[in-house]
């Protein structure tokens, strides 16, 4: 038996061109194509669709297209082609941040006191000190873990 498969009529398509300022926006039909503008996809004129329009730091949109009128060739898509210029996207103010809080420093071992000088009014000639050499302490350093070690 012949098949009977040139009775089915498919649906007449369109070719939807879509661009946008800036270039390079992901186009997504609500039918299912995608393609990145500047593009061109053919689609089915017969049904009404939207286009939605994605780029980074740029508010995404979503245009309606629906059958138009009729051309040469059957029905027609309005808009086409479809043109969109993005607004840049609304960037929340970021939060005041507050000054961290300086943790005090612990308390370290601290060299000896210089000792007093003596209160002697009367002025001597001064003689030049010899350079002191780095004394060391007996006693450890503290730790940053404040860890109690066990002393020697």
């Amino acid at each position: 038996m012949p098949s009977l498969s040139f009775l089915k009529s498919t649906p007449p398509t369109e070719t939807l061109r879509i661009e946008s300022e800036p270039p390079g926006a992901d186009a997504k039909i609500s039918q299912g194509g995608s393609c990145r503008t500047p593009c061109e996809l053919i689609v089915p004129t017969g049904d009404s669709l939207t286009v939605t329009l994605a780029l980074a730091g740029y508010q995404s949109q979503t245009v309606p297209v629906a059958p138009g009128g009729e051309g040469e060739a059957g029905p027609r898509l309005t808009p086409n082609p479809i043109y969109v210029e993005f607004t840049p996207a609304q960037v929340a103010p970021p939060a005041k941040k507050q000054p961290a809080k300086k943790k005090p420093k612990p308390q370290t071992a601290s060299a000896r006191p210089a000792p007093a000088a003596a209160a002697d009014p009367a002025p001597t000639a001064s003689v030049a000190a010899p350079p002191m050499a780095p004394t060391t302490t007996a006693e450890p350093a503290a730790s940053a873990t404040q860890y109690p070690w066990p002393s020697r």
